[in-house]
């Protein structure tokens, strides 16, 4: 079963003024022009462009190099910092995979890993935590998904990094086509 229906049906349009909202497990009209949906929009939006720098789903790929380096601008009372880099791989599930596609529901899947990064700093305790994942088609070897946790200490900064992959896995909306020789593949669970 494709994922992305979810997604088409979240796309359409129910007339002039209106927009689509997620509420629970479902959609619903709401018109952009009023008090509550500017409200609520507003409050789904990163603070700053800097934030909004530290969670990003986009098809590019990145630098290492550049994302720890914005993480570490942001304080200088960082003395631990724990990275996840996800990368693709060759085989899954004891098959051969040639390239992988990510397919995502723009808007709802940002919003869910600023919630992720969020969450992170106040549970855990971090000073900092940038989420990203890519989309689209992506060679055996690139980038995926990178998580930087950054804290005081290495304990906070790796049980924060650990937490927030796996919290990613399993409330964002992105979509793993694994492609095959035998096929294309919708990968279901979340190891």
């Amino acid at each position: 079963k494709c994922p992305s229906c979810n997604k088409k049906k979240a796309r359409r349009l129910f007339g002039t003024g209106a927009a689509i909202m997620f509420k629970g497990s479902g959609f619903y009209e709401t018109d952009y022009r009023s008090e509550s949906y500017k409200k609520s929009a507003k409050a789904d939006q990163p603070a700053t462009d800097d934030d909004a720098m530290l969670v990003r789903v986009q098809r590019e790929d990145f630098s290492i190099d550049e994302e720890l380096k914005r993480v570490r601008r942001r304080s200088k009372r960082i003395g631990g910092i724990a990275m996840f880099l996800g990368t693709a791989r060759d085989r899954s599930k004891g098959k051969d995979v040639d390239g992988i596609t990510f397919e995502h529901y723009e808007g709802m899947a940002q919003k869910k890993l600023r919630e992720i990064r969020e969450r992170a700093i106040k549970d855990f305790g971090v000073i900092e935590v940038l989420v990203l994942h890519r989309y689209g088609e992506i060679t055996i070897g690139e980038n995926i998904v990178l998580i930087i946790a950054a804290a005081e200490h290495r304990a906070e900064a790796f049980r924060a990094c650990q937490w927030a992959i796996d919290e990613l896995k399993q409330i964002t909306p992105i979509w793993k086509l694994e492609h095959t020789p035998e096929g294309e593949v919708w990968v279901e669970e979340h190891p």
